[in-house]
């Protein structure tokens, strides 16, 4: 029997995506995994770390598809809390996930979301008026994935 890709018992994480647009950029799904990811098990990884891991992953190809007037943030299904510019994303074993940053209107703003409600959408928002350069989390969550 062929083994689910949910299934811990793979050794490897099984991906797949599938694109209407021939052309539509590399994702999250057929990239190779960072360094700090491929070298754990995923039989060692509590379901916090390996739903963090892979949000890292996702953004940080969101932001490579960015121009520099924009920066990621996180829109939150089912609700109407708005969007989050990320700033900050951590786990908590061995089942809370938790986004930091700031609301549209520039209020601190913490999500704590247990792993068996995690469901988010990344959005392009413009970056903040008076920063020269857009913030990239994704690229310091993935460096911080390889350092350790």
């Amino acid at each position: 029997m062929a083994k689910k890709p949910w299934d811990k018992s793979c050794s490897e994480p099984r991906a797949h995506v599938v694109h209407l647009d021939p052309d539509a950029p590399e994702t999250a799904e057929n990239k190779p995994l960072p360094d700090g990811i491929s070298g754990k098990s995923i039989e060692d990884k509590s379901p916090a770390e390996w739903a963090y891991e892979r949000l890292v992953i996702y953004i940080q190809n969101f932001e490579e598809q960015l121009d520099n007037e924009h920066e990621v943030a996180v829109g939150f299904v089912g609700g109407d809390a708005g969007v989050l510019r990320i700033e900050g994303l951590g786990f908590f074993d061995p089942d809370i996930v938790t986004f930091y940053g700031q609301d549209s209107a520039g209020t601190k703003t913490q999500l704590i979301q247990h792993v068996t409600q995690l469901s988010v959408m990344l959005r392009a928002v413009p970056k903040v008026a008076d920063a020269a350069e857009p913030n990239r989390i994704g690229f310091r969550l993935v460096a911080d994935l390889k350092a350790e």
